[in-house]
């Protein structure tokens, strides 16, 4: 029945927005309803509005610099993809995306981790999205999981920064990069790739330095991340 009242796409806006409302205490998440033609607010639970230390109305005055207020901008490249595909994506599809976002709270100036789920919430006359509906949890920092989820975003944060250094690399600087992480000196790795050994000493230099590698953990950290080894 509550899912026939809130997602029903025959009911309007405000129809919508009243159901949430009613369901604002009983929810345990927080529900934020953005306008995509707009760029702004168009709901958010009391409890989000608090947490934020601010209101529905001061929200939607913002905004687009809701994002800049709130979020941290490193996340953007991470979810903005997954909300710009699911806003293109058929309407019969139905599209659900999970991302996760820091969020600066009213009761500190700390970013706390939230897992997000959204889904496109209104469509036009024409099909076309105009409100997409988000439901924020926030991730207990003293939970187990919590340093779990850190050590995976930095690590795809990682990922990120460093992709187009990981691309600059030549095929065989690649070679020579995976050997490099598994421990091989430049003797070994000239007998195994043919070289010779000053030469597997020029790239093992070019290598660190395109690279920023101080030590041999670099090395093998950054072949890790890109999976080489």
């Amino acid at each position: 029945m509550i899912e026939h009242i809130v997602f029903n796409n025959d009911s309007g806006l405000e129809g919508k927005l009243k159901a949430l409302k009613a369901l604002d205490a009983a929810l345990p998440v927080v529900v934020i309803v953005m306008n995509v033609q707009k760029s702004c607010v168009e709901y958010m639970s009391s409890r989000g509005c608090r947490e934020l230390g601010t209101t529905l109305e001061a929200l939607r005055e913002m905004g687009p610099a809701y994002y800049d207020n709130f979020f941290n901008p490193t996340d953007v490249a991470d979810y903005l993809p997954k909300i710009i595909a699911m806003l293109e994506a058929p309407a019969e599809e139905n599209m659900v995306v999970t991302f996760f976002q820091q969020v600066r709270m009213a009761t500190s100036r700390d970013w706390s981790w939230h897992l997000g789920t959204s889904r496109v919430f209104m469509r036009d006359a024409d099909g076309q999205p105009t409100h997409v509906i988000t439901c924020a949890t926030p991730i207990d920092p003293l939970h187990h999981v919590t340093s779990k989820v850190n050590r995976l975003l930095e690590e795809n944060n990682f990922l990120r920064r460093n992709q187009h250094i990981f691309a600059s690399l030549t095929k065989r600087e690649k070679e020579i990069l995976r050997l490099l992480a598994l421990g091989f000196s430049a003797v070994e790795i000239a007998e195994k790739t043919g070289i010779s050994e000053k030469t597997a000493v020029t790239h093992r230099r070019n290598i660190k330095a395109k690279i920023g590698a101080q030590s041999s953990y670099d090395l093998t950290s950054f072949a890790q991340a890109f999976d080489l080894i």
